[in-house]
């Protein structure tokens, strides 16, 4: 990759991670659909990872994670921690494993906001092992709290879907990037 490309790459990830941290934390508060808001930098971690690798996908969910633990009221560096391991973990599975495409990035969607979900339960099921006189919040609870953000955060997911496909396949990787089709040869009958 050539020093202006990667130049363009980093731009143009920046861009989008700011656009989609600008709708998760300034615009989707004032749409809450019953008290939830959607999580939308896992997301993109998840896709960026999916269609771009485990070296831009750790980077992304690095930065990705810095903004979300700026952005929710979670212990220091949990999701910082996690968007790291998450872009590295599927940009891994999607250099061996999967093939990039919508149900592909559907399905690490829904596991990436589980785990999330899961990250998000955890302080409040340890709050009353930790403080005294608090009283536990159930476990159903949370659970149906976490199935109805992930499923907000997945009708979210659809369009964030199309920016990273573009992003994946961005017009600063010319025709030399990609592996030129060789047409078989004909054997000479002599």
């Amino acid at each position: 990759m050539k020093r202006w490309e990667l130049i363009f790459s980093i731009i143009l990830h920046a861009i989008f991670l700011i656009v989609v941290y600008i709708f998760q934390a300034a615009i989707f508060p004032h749409l809450r659909l019953d008290g939830l808001v959607p999580l939308m930098l896992p997301v993109a971690v998840a896709g960026v990872a999916l269609y771009e690798g485990r070296y831009v996908g750790g980077i992304t969910g690095l930065f990705a994670g810095i903004l979300c633990d700026i952005s929710f009221n979670q212990p220091a560096a949990s999701f910082t921690v996690l968007l790291t391991l998450i872009g590295l973990a599927v940009g891994l599975l999607s250099e061996t494993v999967f093939l990039p495409g919508f149900v592909t990035f559907l399905l690490t969607s829904i596991g990436v906001l589980i785990v999330c979900a899961f990250v998000q339960m955890v302080p409040l099921l340890m709050t009353p092992l930790v403080t005294l006189g608090v009283q536990p919040i159930p476990l159903a609870m949370l659970m149906n709290t976490a199935i109805a953000q992930t499923t907000y955060s997945l009708i979210v997911a659809i369009p964030i879907w199309f920016f990273v496909r573009a992003l994946g396949k961005r017009a600063d990787r010319g025709p030399q990037a990609r592996p030129k089709k060789e047409k078989p040869q004909k054997a000479k009958e002599s």
